[in-house]
């Protein structure tokens, strides 16, 4: 692949900045079309709008060039739409934005340029969507513009696997295309890329990445709601299962589901198998119905432990410590915290919220400002800050009952204190 060849990145995202910046590193020269003005800004400052260190170690080393005008589509040679996904309040997809995205490359495609689907999509999207979009707009897939999906696969604050090294698969309608896009994810990507057989294959391998996981976690947060009546530690349980050196691997329960795919992604497959065939997906909407349940749960056993020191949870003062889905980032995205606070707002608690790597969301500035006056604590996500504090602080602060929802703080030293400990399962 040419690197002297222009990569035009739509969406400056989670998903898209680093995929742009590790173009920049091998070589392209890096077009990114992003609507939100003060992202332009900051990327083509150097500075990373998202906290994430790849990010922070290599946009200032590795250009982007950053830009609200569409018009910029018309320079690239790859083209790659990385816009989100989401699913609306009542968990139908919504495609709005790989459309809109879309409808921009068909106004400015340049001649032979490879346009690369990487918004996780249920399969048929890219035959009845994106194609059709395209050739209305005069393209000839396979001809003067070739399309491609590589569903994308990044783990945020992860710092072995990243998009440097993560192994990909792409497909494609035709050779050319599977073959242009292989060699362009080849010259990116230090990690296998698995051609697939079609482009529909392609777009179902992220679903069923990520129902796997959505399954497999809401096993064992059933487990934890049935382990919790048992008296039986199911974090130690798991441990225990683990020392099977094969047909075992470990999941754990929590307060909830975050991110933008696991408690989104299985929705494209269930609503897409309904409406295109009338197959219905029970195992993936029962594993979606119990880890939605998850956050509401948290709080039940919140008002269940204030219950047994005579304290009602309403007006009870609460500490909710953390606000994105997953340790260590500021991603909010999907994020248990979010409905573990309106539940405590229905039940008309009293609660603070602390999150030290998002301090724009939080309602206090400080571990010392959210622990005054409460009576409990709920932990929703396992930032390091919040693990490495001493036990010893929250009695201190006169602290009556902790909620763990990771699972993550040391239960028996709380209880030593003289706190109820409530984990999820445990």
């Amino acid at each position: 692949m040419d690197t002297k060849k222009t990569v035009c990145v739509i969406g400056l995202g989670y998903v898209g900045l680093p995929l742009a910046v590790r173009c920049s590193e091998k070589g392209y020269r890096v077009l990114g079309l992003e609507m939100n003005e003060e992202k332009v800004e900051l990327i083509n400052q150097g500075k990373s709008p998202i906290e994430e260190k790849f990010l922070e170690d290599n946009l200032p080393k590795f250009k982007v060039e950053a830009s609200m005008d569409e018009k910029i589509v018309s320079e690239a040679d790859i083209i790659l739409i990385c816009v989100p996904t989401p699913v609306d309040k009542k968990f139908n997809p919504d495609l709005g934005p790989v459309i809109g995205a879309t409808e921009i490359v068909a106004r400015n495609f340049k001649k032979g340029a490879l346009v690369v689907l990487e918004s996780t999509v249920n399969p048929g999207v890219s035959e009845e969507i994106i194609r059709p979009i395209l050739e209305k707009a005069g393209a000839k897939v396979g001809e003067n513009v070739f399309i491609a999906h590589c569903p994308e696969r990044i783990n945020p604050g992860d710092s072995k696997w990243n998009v440097t090294n993560i192994p990909r698969v792409v497909g494609s309608f035709d050779e050319k295309g599977l073959q242009l896009a292989k060699e362009f994810y080849e010259s990116i990507v230090d990690g296998e890329i698995r051609p697939m057989k079609s482009i529909r294959e392609a777009e179902a391998v992220k679903i069923v990445e990520n129902s796997f996981r959505d399954i497999n976690i809401a096993f064992v947060n059933e487990l934890a709601k049935s382990f919790d009546l048992l008296d039986i530690d199911v974090k130690d349980v798991i441990l225990g299962a683990s020392t099977k050196p094969f047909a075992f691997m470990p999941h754990f329960p929590a307060c909830g589901v975050g991110g933008h795919c696991i408690p989104v992604d299985p929705y494209y497959m269930i609503e897409h198998a309904r409406k295109k065939t009338g197959f219905q997906h029970k195992f993936l909407s029962l594993a979606r119905e119990i880890n939605n349940s998850m956050p509401i749960y948290t709080v039940e056993i919140l008002q269940d432990a204030l219950n047994k020191i005579e304290i009602p949870l309403k007006g009870a003062k609460v500490a909710l410590l953390g606000i994105s889905y997953k340790a260590n980032v500021d991603d909010v995205r999907e994020s248990p915290a979010l409905k573990i606070m309106e539940s405590l707002k229905e039940h008309e608690a009293d609660f603070k919220v602390y999150d030290p790597h998002i301090l724009g969301k939080s309602t206090v500035k400080s571990l010392e400002e959210v622990l005054q006056g409460a009576v409990a604590i709920v932990l929703a996500t396992d930032h390091k800050e919040f693990k490495e504090i001493n036990p010893e602080v929250f009695a201190k602060a006169g602290v009556k009952v902790i909620v763990d929802g990771k699972n993550c703080l040391d239960k028996n030293k709380i209880k030593e204190l003289g706190i109820i400990y409530k984990g999820i399962g445990r």
